[in-house]
């Protein structure tokens, strides 16, 4: 008994000796908190130790090296003087050793679909974004003081969970003002990187943290958000037929629906939508055509991509192919 009391009050050698690189943060175990006077404080290659006294932390090492510690317990008067409070000293000293070494490829992932209007189809979008990143403990004091507190131990896993969670905002403010559509964003990963970089920097930094990398991979989009975007790249493309060829999408839809009357009526009834969607064919076409004798070398073009954009049919474009000739 009288062995472990003396033993308690000696001078010692503190270290980190088995830090695990999943390991940031680790407080030096100490019974009541007491560092004695002659104690030598060990920092380690890429380790750094902060030095809480009295509940705030009085100094940050950060260099690796031998330091000698001093501090207001002296060993012996200490103990004379606190036989009443158990032997322990009220001036209390925690060590707390952090890893200065940089944490690299963390994956990320986003948790929730981020949230944004595309730019050229003005639809909004859902999508999931991940990468990696790598990051290391810059401003210790800071950390300490805003995230880990006077926990006993800080995971890298808990440092990385708790960055990741500043990705999705800030991702989705910058798809907002980058004005990229969903069909752009895969060819633009790497400068969407670039761009999130600085904010995200100065997110990290207020955690204490320094963003040393950030790299975006990939992009998923939901199913209904896929459902959406073809939608509209359908009308899109035929409204740019329509355009081509002289006509409004109102008029190229009604042609579509001639089209499919005569494909799916039967006898007479589908010979008569047949000529109707002829007819009609002929006279969006003459209605879009100048004053002037149309040039039919322009209209086998226009004919040509309406065939092409499966507004006609074959035998359709081969009739009035023929038409046209005839008048050349």
């Amino acid at each position: 008994m009288a062995f472990n009391f003396f033993r308690g009050q000696t001078a010692q050698v503190i270290q980190w000796d088995a830090p695990q690189p999943s390991q940031l943060l680790w407080q030096f175990p100490s019974p009541h908190d007491e560092i004695k006077n002659a104690s030598q404080l060990l920092v380690g290659p890429s380790q750094g130790v902060l030095l809480v006294y009295e509940g705030r932390v009085a100094e940050v090492l950060d260099t690796e090296g031998l330091y000698q510690l001093r501090t207001d317990n002296h060993p012996f008067i200490t103990t004379l003087l606190k036989l009443r409070t158990g032997f322990e000293s009220e001036h209390k000293l925690k060590l707390y050793f952090y890893r200065r070494a940089e944490n690299v490829n963390q994956p990320w992932g986003t948790a929730a679909p981020v949230k944004y209007l595309d730019p050229v189809y003005q639809v909004p979008v859902e999508l999931g974004a991940h990468g990696n990143f790598s990051f290391r403990l810059a401003d210790a004091r800071r950390f300490f003081t805003e995230v880990a507190g006077l926990a006993e131990a800080y995971s890298v896993l808990q440092a990385k969970l708790l960055l990741q969670s500043r990705i999705a905002q800030t991702l989705a403010t910058q798809l907002a003002t980058a004005g990229l559509s969903y069909q752009q964003l895969d060819a633009h990963l790497t400068v969407l990187a670039e761009q999130l970089r600085t904010p995200l920097a100065a997110e990290f930094a207020r955690l204490g943290m320094e963003l040393t990398d950030f790299r975006l991979t990939g992009t998923v989009f939901d199913a209904v958000t896929q459902q959406r975007i073809g939608r509209v790249a359908d009308a899109a493309a035929t409204t740019q037929a329509a355009a081509t060829a002289g006509l409004s999408y109102a008029e190229l839809e009604k042609l579509h629906a001639l089209r499919d009357a005569a494909r799916n009526a039967s006898g007479l009834a589908g010979a008569g939508a047949q000529l109707g969607a002829g007819a009609e064919l002929a006279r969006q076409l003459s209605a879009s055509a100048s004053p002037t004798p149309p040039d039919p070398a322009e209209q086998l073009q226009k004919l040509k991509q309406l065939l092409d954009a499966g507004v006609i049919t074959a035998e359709e474009f081969a009739a009035k192919k023929k038409e046209w000739l005839d008048k050349w």
